[in-house]
């Protein structure tokens, strides 16, 4: 073989490597003919979280799974690894004739309402995006996670033996996660009036860094700890599981967020008490099944919130304890408490 002809070939494959690693993650081999009729195809974008992150847009990303499953779609994901990058990785889908976008978190928004208007033959499903105009073909995702970070600040109060209770968070800029903050806050006071709480915010850092900090989560949970806090709230993707992972160090219970994290975070199945849960997963679903179904609603979805099982520690819960929480679940449901936290934090 001559040395052009060599280095001829060398070239080709290196474009074809560059090329392939252009391409969003798949859960298949193959790229998909996303424009025929018969095939549905549904695309995930995520933030600059990891589609592994064992909380958020893990969560969401199952529910495209499910999709995959049920309603047989090809199903594929871009992992966001820079915030500049969200218009260019929705349109990698959009440009492929995909019939649902999902984007995943606040940050998304505006790249998101921007794609819907450039591209109104795709669906788009927005996750904790709050909808203030109605656009037919995106929906946003959202949650009442003030009632969620309510009921776990509830359980709380009801077990914390030394009154100290903690809460370590992504950034309060997201809405939702100052949501669950607040609403841990407030669940806590209409418990035990008396009850001291620290809630800190992941607000030192960037986007690119507020939730996926573990290191910084997992200090700042035991800095707690060390100073009488027994119950720690973790709430902001891996940042969030740091926490989770310094109260199983240090022997105190650990509240997780947005999953069932007992699933997500086994080192510290001993000590979670539970987790402050979005329903995502079913949430993200069944805006996918409307959209394949022709009965795709534009503007706002809620989807559902609640708290995760006691496992491990179920035993130790007291039985007035599990029914205050059923009691609370109830009444926030139905309307007849209500958490007092605003939509978004105030300026």
């Amino acid at each position: 073989m001559s040395k052009k002809l060599s280095l001829l070939l060398a070239v080709v494959l290196l474009a074809s490597m560059a090329l392939t690693a252009c391409q969003p993650a798949a859960s298949g081999d193959t790229k998909p003919d996303c424009s025929k009729a018969e095939t549905f195809c549904v695309g995930l974008v995520t933030d600059v979280g990891k589609i592994d992150d064992k909380s958020f847009n893990q969560s969401t990303w199952e529910g495209v799974k499910q999709a995959e499953k049920d309603l047989g779609a090809v199903v594929q994901y871009i992992e966001t690894t820079d915030s500049k990058d969200y218009d260019k990785n929705i349109s990698t889908f959009a440009e492929a004739k995909y019939d649902v976008i999902v984007t995943v978190g606040f940050a998304l928004g505006e790249a998101t309402i921007a794609a819907a208007q450039k591209y109104p033959e795709v669906k788009f499903i927005g996750v904790d995006q709050f909808q203030g105009e109605t656009i037919a073909n995106l929906a946003g995702l959202n949650f009442p996670e003030d009632h969620a970070g309510f009921l776990v600040g509830a359980l709380a109060a009801q077990m914390t033996k030394t009154g100290k209770l903690g809460a370590v968070l992504g950034t309060d800029a997201v809405p939702p996660v100052w949501r669950f903050g607040e609403g841990y806050r407030a669940g806590a006071l209409y418990i035990k009036p008396d009850v001291e709480i620290n809630v800190v915010y992941h607000n030192d850092v960037g986007f690119d860094k507020t939730f996926s900090d573990p290191e910084w989560g997992k200090t700042t949970a035991i800095s707690m700890i060390d100073k009488g806090v027994d119950i720690v709230f973790g709430a902001g993707g891996k940042t969030g599981n740091g926490a989770l992972l310094g109260a199983a160090e240090k022997g105190v219970y650990a509240i997780g967020v947005d999953t069932d994290q007992y699933f997500t975070v086994p080192e510290a199945q001993k000590v979670l008490l539970s987790s402050a849960m979005k329903l995502l997963t079913p949430g993200t679903f069944d805006l996918i099944k409307l959209a394949k179904d022709g009965k795709f609603p534009g503007g706002n979805y809620m989807g559902k919130a609640g708290y995760a099982p006691f496992h491990d520690v179920d035993s130790q819960v007291p039985a007035e304890v599990k029914a205050k929480m059923e009691e609370i679940a109830k009444a926030l449901a139905d309307g007849t408490l209500q958490t007092n936290v605003p939509p978004t934090k105030p300026q």
